[in-house]
């Protein structure tokens, strides 16, 4: 899931292109009775629920008219019933423009069980949830919509797509709901989708892009190679915000002290930003991941016959670069959970950081407990977004749905991860797309203070990526001072949208 302050996972985006269904009734549906006919809904309506409005919003500095269309989208078997229906928002505009020359590109927030009103209504939409300056505080409810200057829909049409289960996608009739809830079942799902997208709105000659957030990356990673092989549908470019790959970088185990490693450089740039360590960002950030890479992960692959006089030596760095005690570090053996910093960074004041942005400190009234009871960092956003979305789909879009729209839930688990005794790990699918598709392009997202899924972990999974020297040019990543969701961040928007309006024209 993701960093959340005014953003994270966008309820969907682009186009203004209706499906086209053929009703066959045959020689019957002529001698239909009118009572009949008004009892019967109409193939067309039952496929696709819709609404369509048409707005106008300024983006650097000159204005922009587009069409925004919220409608689901069904899956069929091959029989033709129905696996499920996919709610998405769309948005198109420069109609005037040639389809080979308009980009698109399919945004979706991760979890699992995140629907896409983060990157929606946070980050890409022309519209967006307004936060304060710096995104770490909340505002006062009810929160409304505002325009979004620095949405990137001047340069591509936006598709916000919610995964089966999450806002209103819901499973059909034909189908179970383990056959979506899986990493393999998510991005074929998912990828039927955007295939019917793409058809049905006459778009196979565009530019496409993927921009997936935080468990995003994974769908992101398995699109790029699965739309591929399955459809031969080559994309652009990739973009992995805040992103993820493999599992190993976020989960310890016995024998296992990957996550530790990645996540040192993160505890180092929010103990800077709280002040409990001073220097240069760049260069302690740097100290910390070579420190990382060597020193620490020598000292992590001696497991407990480390000699004293080492452990002793490491504990003392990592507390210069954490500014926690050397005696609890000892304590730890080591090992700085994550979840255990948010705690003990600032306990001398009684807050707790986030865990999505670790910028976030709120006071907590569990003084003496190891482990925060709260992500202040989510709080800040889930009643601004969830607010503002259902009143951007009911007064704006005039969607009639009472069913809850699903912002993020827990309802998408079990989730199958795959084989047992294994870690997901989708770099073996970004390896196989650029390899199928050398002119992809993989743009990586990073934000120094996230702590759900830090930049250590995606940098590591790229720097393994098995690809020839010559397709390294291909991979380029960016910098954000917020984290997980660095968008709610004011000054990070503006980056993002510069970064991203690059990428895409490139």
């Amino acid at each position: 899931m993701k960093n959340i302050s005014r953003y994270k996972s966008i309820a969907a985006s682009v186009l203004t292109g209706a499906l086209t269904l053929t009703l066959a009734h045959g020689q019957a549906a002529s001698k239909e009775s009118k009572s009949e006919s008004k009892q019967k809904p109409s193939a067309a309506k039952a496929d696709k629920n819709s609404k369509t409005i048409k707005a106008t919003v300024t983006i650097d500095g000159k204005p922009l008219d587009y069409t925004v269309t919220a409608a689901e989208l069904t899956l069929k078997t091959d029989s033709g019933k129905p696996r499920a229906k996919i709610f998405y928002t769309s948005y198109t505009a420069k109609p005037d423009l040639k389809r080979s020359e308009r980009p698109v590109l399919f945004a979706f927030n991760g979890g699992p069980g995140s629907s896409a009103v983060w990157l929606h209504l946070g980050a890409l939409g022309p519209k967006i949830v307004p936060t304060s300056d710096d995104g770490t505080r909340p505002l006062q409810p009810p929160v409304t919509l505002i325009d979004n200057p620095q949405s990137i829909l001047d340069v591509a049409d936006l598709v916000f797509i919610d995964p089966v289960s999450t806002g209103y996608s819901r499973v059909g009739s034909a189908a179970k709901s383990s056959e979506f809830h899986s990493v393999d079942g998510d991005v074929a799902s998912v990828g039927d989708f955007i295939r019917r997208w793409i058809s049905e709105n006459k778009r196979w000659s565009s530019p496409k892009f993927l921009l997936g957030e935080s468990y995003g990356g994974v769908r992101a990673a398995g699109l790029s190679s699965h739309l591929q092989s399955r459809y031969g549908m080559h994309l652009n470019g990739v973009v992995l915000l805040s992103g993820l790959l493999d599992y190993r970088t976020l989960n310890p185990s016995d024998g296992n002290d990957l996550s530790y490693v990645v996540y040192l450089p993160s505890l180092t740039a929010t103990a800077l930003h709280h002040g409990r360590i001073k220097g240069d960002r760049a260069a302690l950030v740097a100290d910390a991941k070579k420190f990382a890479e060597t020193t620490y992960t020598n000292a992590l692959l001696k497991g407990y016959t480390l000699d004293p006089a080492t452990a002793d030596a490491v504990a003392v760095k990592l507390s210069e670069l954490t500014s926690l005690p050397k005696k609890l570090i000892l304590d730890m053996d080591l090992r700085i959970s994550p979840t255990r910093f948010r705690a003990e960074l600032l306990r001398d004041e009684q807050k707790v950081l986030g865990r999505f942005d670790a910028r976030v400190a709120w006071p907590t009234a569990q003084k003496s407990s190891a482990y925060p009871d709260f992500d202040p960092s989510f709080s800040v956003a889930k009643g601004a977004f969830s607010t503002a979305m259902k009143s951007y789909l009911t007064d704006d879009l005039d969607w009639d749905d009472s069913r809850i729209y699903e912002i993020i839930t827990g309802n998408v688990h079990p989730w199958r991860y795959g084989a047992n005794n294994r870690y997901v790990n989708m770099a073996g699918s970004l390896e196989s797309a650029l390899k199928d598709n050398p002119k992809l392009r993989i743009l990586t997202l990073c934000g120094h203070t996230d702590l759900a899924t830090p930049a250590g972990g995606i940098l590591h999974s790229l720097d393994h990526l098995k690809i020839p020297a010559s397709l390294r040019k291909n991979l380029s990543v960016k910098w954000y001072d917020a984290g997980h969701m660095f968008y709610l961040n004011q000054p990070d928007l503006i980056q993002l949208r510069k970064d991203l309006v690059e990428f895409i024209k490139q």
